[in-house]
């Protein structure tokens, strides 16, 4: 689907994590907005140059072309994916994948070795035990043999080995299975926002599910102004606006996705090392790095750690990551943010550096 233009006023269009903020400028000519399904959730492209007829056909094309070709390699909800084949071979044999199948588990291995083990491929079993996953019948506690016996098919490093010369993987338990929600999303955007450049395009966002990345100027012809939503399941406010360009920016949350039992809260962020939902009090972190990619994975990473274990984590590998705590007292839930050196100086240069 395709929607063209905005407001002569400041508009704010909302998208999971995020409040993107776009003036248009008088006299500025409108940009090219297209929207659609993926993964389960929706897409945006914004074209800061407008588009007619025949341009407008070959970007879409171009576009849904891009999306369906990280469907059909990372998509955990079609059975004919190659994750979903991957994941039905039911035997420790070598397994030979696509290039951009091992370059996104290059990534994976890569976090989740500086993550200490926090962000796991391996954790679709969990997933699909707590009622979080694409063929889970409904959320609920499962008891502790349950957990144990899915904790036994979780462990990336222990049960995956990945041959990136040769493009060959293997499960070391036949019954090993991958579920690639948390970097898929990444992936697609970084995708996408390849078409686009091959294209001629400078000036665009592109922004799948939340995770996104921006390229040039925005509309305003200047720096994109992002707004980060403060993680309140209540409302749809907005904690910090950022003003960037050419960066990639992912959130993690752990307010939307959730169920209750008993009065005890269960966030759909599960800690491969327990087996069980997080219980500290991080709501959301938001990374920013060069792909999409990477950033999802790593702020997927963090929430799992929470700022406390987490931000010493960040600060050793040079993360950008900004950390929003949920601090209740007796009358009401305020919010604490806490970001890495990174994040800072990241955000700053930014800030100061006009797009080309």
């Amino acid at each position: 689907m395709i929607l063209n233009g905005f407001s002569r006023l400041a508009r704010f269009v909302l998208f999971p994590w995020y409040l993107l903020v776009l003036v248009a400028c008088d006299g500025a000519p409108e940009p090219t907005k297209f929207s659609g399904q993926t993964m389960g959730t929706r897409y945006n492209v914004t074209l800061v140059a407008p588009l007619t007829g025949r341009d407008i056909s070959a970007v879409e094309a171009a576009i849904e072309t891009a999306l369906a070709d990280v469907n059909a390699r990372f998509s955990n909800w079609d059975s004919g994916s190659e994750v979903s084949r991957f994941n039905a071979h039911g035997s420790d044999e070598v397994v030979s994948i696509s290039k951009p199948f091992g370059a996104l588990l290059e990534i994976a291995n890569q976090v989740h070795v500086a993550s200490e083990g926090r962000f796991d491929v391996t954790l679709a079993p969990l997933i699909e035990l707590w009622g979080f996953g694409a063929t889970s019948a409904a959320k609920a506690v499962p008891d502790e043999d349950a957990i144990q016996g899915a904790m036994a098919q979780v462990g990336q490093g222990r049960l995956l080995s990945y041959d990136a010369s040769a493009s060959r993987l293997k499960k070391h338990r036949p019954d090993v299975t991958l579920n690639l929600s948390a970097i898929a999303k990444g992936a697609g955007v970084d995708e996408v926002a390849g078409v686009l450049a091959a294209l001629g395009h400078e000036n665009y966002m592109v922004e799948i599910g939340g995770e996104l990345l921006v390229r040039g100027a925005g509309p305003r012809g200047a720096a994109w102004r992002i707004g980060l939503e403060r993680p309140d399941a209540a409302g749809r406010l907005v904690e910090r606006v950022l003003e960037i360009t050419d960066t990639a920016v992912a959130t993690s949350g752990d307010y939307r996705n959730y169920f209750e039992r008993d009065g005890v809260r269960y966030s759909h962020i599960l800690d491969p090392t327990t087996g069980r939902p997080v219980v500290h009090d991080t709501a959301s972190v938001t990374v920013l790095a060069d792909t999409v990619t990477l950033a999802d994975a790593w702020a997927t990473a963090l929430l799992v750690l929470g700022s406390q274990r987490g931000t010493p984590v960040a600060e050793r590998h040079g993360i950008a990551a900004l950390f929003i705590d949920r601090m209740k007292d007796a009358v009401e839930t305020t919010y604490e943010t806490t970001s890495t050196a990174a994040f800072d100086r990241k955000t700053a240069q930014l800030a100061a550096t006009p797009p080309q």
